[in-house]
């Protein structure tokens, strides 16, 4: 009977975690009222439709003197809190100049808010996948790569099915195919940056759930010596502990393709806060070296690593890493729980809630939200509206 019980409090437990992952899929009604309030004022309201930036500004676009922040997303409040931390704590907010890309569907409404809310110093651009004109190459590569990631996300989703939940603690991991950055267009186009912004030559990338609480102008500043990317890679907390996770939980090093010069036992770096050099970028075969191993994953059987962007770009990247100071980034507070205490939390200059309980959401922990929500404008209008995070 006693094993009978413990048999039935695990499975709940695997299939309240799974619940979990599920419900970060959802767009909270708030948010979808947000997204169709500002559509309409695009449309309604000339000011909604103004240039971004203003004509005396376009030109700082290019201008590599200033310090550019590049977004891939299609969540306006999320960019909305990302923009406006990073000003707040900026020593030389009029330094910053944001690039926006976001989809077709939600440029109307992204647009439309940072016209209406403008900054005084920064400056922002929106832009639409919509409106590039890329070459037949770069559109090919771009179908292929969502082709394969969706079919890795499909390949994992059907197995959680198939094991109805009865799976080991070794597969919480493909819990990762019901995230919603699994099958994000946005999240996967990070690798082709150098494509999307071929004037720029060194920029600072963010993820949209992120939050800035100190100024990161030092980071444009930063050495690479000679490296692509710079990241987290060693953690605050001590020797044989990690920022995040390690190599072996992305990839299957029982596999022989994968390099056996790696140390499974090694931190992977941190995404979500990455310093990028362009022009060396460009001169690598990293856009290439990515797409080589999604086609290697697809002819293996989707064996490689776990669904997800980062096990990809751990591969193509492998050799281009440039440590930073991990206080430059803490990450993991979209998990249920985490190792990082109110000091580091608060010495942090950015802080990352990677993980399914995005602050925006109602599984989001109420332990950290606050650091996040304490950027949402509350005053305006159209969040009072929609009753965003009521």
């Amino acid at each position: 009977m006693l094993l009978g019980m413990e048999q039935k409090v695990q499975s709940a437990k695997k299939r309240e975690l799974m619940y979990w992952y599920l419900a970060s899929r959802g767009v909270p009604k708030s948010l979808h009222c947000l997204c169709l309030k500002l559509a309409e004022e695009y449309a309604v309201n000339a000011m909604a439709r103004s240039c971004l930036p203003p004509p005396e500004h376009v030109s700082r676009l290019a201008d590599t003197s200033f310090n550019h922040i590049v977004l891939l997303t299609d969540n306006v409040l999320a960019a909305s809190v990302v923009i406006s931390s990073t000003v707040e704590n900026a020593a030389n907010p009029e330094k910053l100049v944001f690039h926006i890309v976001t989809d077709k569907k939600t440029y109307s409404p992204m647009h439309a808010w940072f016209a209406t809310n403008t900054l005084k110093s920064a400056v922002v651009e929106v832009k639409g996948l919509h409106q590039y004109d890329w070459s037949q190459e770069v559109n090919v590569g771009v179908k292929q790569m969502l082709e394969i990631h969706h079919l890795i996300c499909s390949h994992y989703y059907n197995n959680l099915k198939e094991n109805d939940l009865d799976y080991g603690g070794e597969h919480q991991n493909f819990l990762e195919a019901l995230s919603p950055s699994c099958l994000s267009l946005m999240n996967h186009l990070r690798i082709y940056i150098p494509e999307l912004f071929p004037e720029l030559n060194k920029i600072v990338f963010l993820d949209d759930d992120v939050v800035v609480q100190h100024d990161i102008s030092s980071l444009w500043t930063l050495d690479l010596n000679g490296k692509i990317v710079g990241a987290v890679v060693d953690s605050w907390c001590g020797e044989n502990c990690c920022p995040g996770r390690k190599y072996k939980d992305y990839l299957n090093f029982s596999h022989p393709v994968i390099p056996s010069h790696l140390d499974q036992d090694s931190c992977a770096w941190l995404s979500g806060m990455n310093i990028f050099d362009l022009e060396a970028w460009r001169r690598s075969n990293i856009t290439s070296s990515y797409h080589k191993w999604l086609k290697l994953s697809l002819n293996s059987g989707f064996t490689l690593w776990q669904p997800g962007v980062l096990p990809p770009s751990l591969l193509a990247f492998q050799g281009h890493v440039h440590p930073i100071d991990p206080l430059w980034q803490v990450a993991g507070l979209g998990y249920r729980s985490s190792s990082a205490g109110g000091q580091i939390l608060e010495a942090a200059a950015v802080l990352h809630f990677n993980g399914p309980a995005k602050p925006w959401l109602e599984i989001g922990s109420p332990e950290v939200r606050s650091l996040w929500s304490r950027h949402v404008n509350f005053s305006n209008s159209f969040i009072q509206k929609c009753r965003v995070l009521h």
